[in-house]
């Protein structure tokens, strides 16, 4: 996965929010893919340069349930919850709401889910992938 710079970030979410150039258009003119450059001017739209600040990358319950509960009141997906809330992988969020499905709120809150990678410590995480915690 590729990291960019904030500047950059911003330069190509403000050139495809501020010209008529279509979100593809610019993707294919940085060599990005559209799917990046589509959450990028989602998070421009909705934060502002805030938005591509550096953000915790640990959630606790609480704010899991609340993603949790926004999604389900708005009708999101885990796309939008991410750009919303500012975390760093609809994947995250997709296993949240796996967990709280199979297992209601005790599920959640027992997997240590980060935004950039499961920790490698989490018994759940080791069990899901067939192995035994170190």
């Amino acid at each position: 996965m590729n990291r960019y710079e904030v500047c950059f970030k911003l330069q190509v979410a403000k050139e495809a929010c501020n010209t008529s150039t279509s979100v593809k258009a610019v993707a294919r003119r940085h060599g990005l893919e559209f799917s990046t450059v589509r959450r990028w001017v989602a998070t421009y739209r909705l934060h502002g340069r805030q938005g591509f600040e550096h953000h915790p990358r640990s959630y606790d319950l609480p704010f899991k349930l609340a993603v949790l509960e926004k999604m389900s009141q708005d009708g999101m997906s885990a796309r939008e919850a991410t750009t919303f809330f500012q975390i760093g992988s609809a994947g995250a969020v997709g296993e949240w709401r796996r967990l709280y499905a199979e297992g209601g709120c005790p599920s959640v809150g027992t997997a240590t889910i980060t935004a950039s990678k499961a920790d490698e410590k989490d018994p759940l995480v080791q069990a899901r992938r067939g192995h035994e915690p170190r």
